[in-house]
């Protein structure tokens, strides 16, 4: 009997009906219109004045609907983010999903001693190498706010020339001022041997935050309005944590952080019409006991994926989202469980650029460990999203018969249908040990955490990029670096 190929059905997480999605969204434009946002930035307000929005109470402004649905039709549905190289990495659009690590912790956790200490600059570069050397982590951020930096007003340009470094991979930075995206932006130009060669293949993408609820500060618009003018890709991801900058009740958090991103993608869009703009509020929750934004709570993934239906329903727009972060303070069950939990679901919603992969307490603490083990987690996940092929081959009726002809003697792991589909049937792990007792604690009885940092040792002493950064250019990026000191 011949079957008829069947395309695969990959499983896919749903929150929100359309029902759901349009309350929502007209309740971020009724925002808008009658409650306003406190637009600091002179340029901007006159901006948004010219473009029809009404001004009240100073530095306030009403923003009318169809300046959102205007800026919803001509952001692009699609960012593609190349590696350092050239080579496309990142296709930002539909179900497409990339994983990446967080930015600017405080600690991280000593990779010799186990301590919980204080970033330092080398930090950057080592959370950077060890993203390029693991395949499930797509792209870098800088893990480290460094206490070692000649000029801590430069901090952010000091961690981006870390990344370029030691990582191939695109970046993910942070910048405080315009002066600090202009500096980003000249070392990026390097990089790529001009601007226009950056225009035309983007390595990078700033993450910025406006402040809620519904304050746009000078220097977060600043970044906003150079970015779209360089056309360097940006997303504007205010902290609308249920019960902190936002209602307690999830709808009026996303309500609210959609609102405020709508803004944002206004003023991007009247600055550039077309310029790559990635969608998302942050809605995770304030913890009622502690005041701490939680990274390990499942309301957070649950706005992610309930964005990802916005997207799907009614924007169009690759989103941020995260995952892979606890609010443990070890590298233990806590961390893991939270981290899969994330993981799993931003990938099962389909969120499009994911990050914060790494992180502990919050979001304070940064972990080589964390990161090498959800490297494992990813391709797990991924393994389940990626469904169950249905054809003639997987329904392998064929080798039923050859072991069903051998008799007693027949066993599926001798037949050669074993042999040519077990690599793609089957999750192979390399750090989730599945051995024999015997042979576990022959090779030490190494629990996941030992083995992490057994691994994450292992890339950073051995891992080399391809290519390696000109020596040339590596001079000039120091050169830069010096003259700001």
């Amino acid at each position: 009997m011949h079957h008829q190929p069947i395309l695969t059905h990959q499983p896919r997480l749903k929150v929100l009906n359309r029902q759901q999605v349009l309350a929502i969204h007209t309740a971020a434009l009724e925002i808008l219109e009658k409650t306003g946002v406190k637009m600091e930035h002179e340029g901007a307000r006159q901006m948004l004045v010219d473009a029809g929005a009404r001004l009240f109470d100073g530095d306030w402004v009403r923003v009318p609907a169809y300046l959102a649905e205007q800026a919803l039709q001509t952001a692009p549905r699609r960012i593609m983010l190349y590696d350092q190289n050239g080579a496309k990495a990142m296709d930002l659009r539909d179900d497409h999903f990339y994983f990446g690590t967080g930015s600017d912790t405080t600690f991280t956790l000593d990779l010799e001693s186990g301590a919980r200490r204080q970033c330092v600059l080398g930090d950057t570069g080592r959370f950077a190498r060890l993203v390029d050397g693991l395949a499930n982590i797509d792209f870098a951020m800088s893990m480290s706010n460094p206490q070692d930096i000649p000029k801590v007003e430069f901090i952010y340009v000091y961690t981006f020339a870390e990344m370029l470094k030691n990582t191939n991979k695109p970046i993910v930075f942070i910048a405080d001022r315009k002066a600090d995206m202009a500096l980003v932006h000249e070392l990026a130009c390097l990089v790529t041997g001009g601007e226009e060669n950056l225009r035309q293949r983007p390595f990078l993408l700033n993450y910025s935050e406006a402040i809620s609820p519904l304050r746009f500060p000078s220097h977060v618009v600043d970044r906003l309005i150079f970015c779209a003018e360089k056309q360097i890709p940006i997303c504007l991801p205010s902290g609308t944590n249920a019960g902190g900058g936002a209602p307690i009740t999830l709808a009026g958090a996303m309500a609210l952080g959609i609102a405020e991103n709508l803004v944002g993608l206004i003023i991007h869009q009247l600055t550039r019409p077309g310029a790559p703009f990635l969608f998302g509020p942050n809605v995770s929750a304030l913890d009622m006991k502690s005041t701490v934004v939680s990274y390990g709570c499942p309301e957070w993934s649950l706005t992610q994926a309930a964005l990802a239906d916005m997207r799907d329903e009614l924007y169009g727009l690759p989103i941020w989202s995260f995952g892979g972060a606890s609010d443990s303070k070890t590298v233990d069950a806590q961390a893991g469980a939270e981290a899969m939990f994330s993981i799993t679901t931003a990938m099962l919603s389909r969120c499009n650029l994911i990050h914060d992969v790494g992180y502990l307490e919050y979001g304070n603490t940064s972990s080589l460990e964390m990161v090498t083990i959800a490297n494992e987690l990813i391709a797990m996940a991924r393994h389940f999203t990626n469904g169950i092929p249905v054809n003639d081959d997987t329904l392998a009726l064929d080798a039923l018969d050859r072991v069903k002809a051998a008799g007693t003697k027949g066993i599926f792991l001798t037949d050669d249908h074993t042999f040519d589909h077990f690599e793609s049937s089957l999750f192979l792990p390399h750090l989730i040990d599945r051995s024999r007792f015997d042979t576990w604690q022959a090779e030490g009885g190494k629990d996941l955490y030992r083995r992490s940092n057994d691994r994450a040792r292992q890339i950073l002493a051995e891992h080399q990029l391809h290519p390696e950064m000109d020596e040339t250019l590596a001079k000039e990026i120091d050169q830069r670096l010096q003259a700001l000191s």
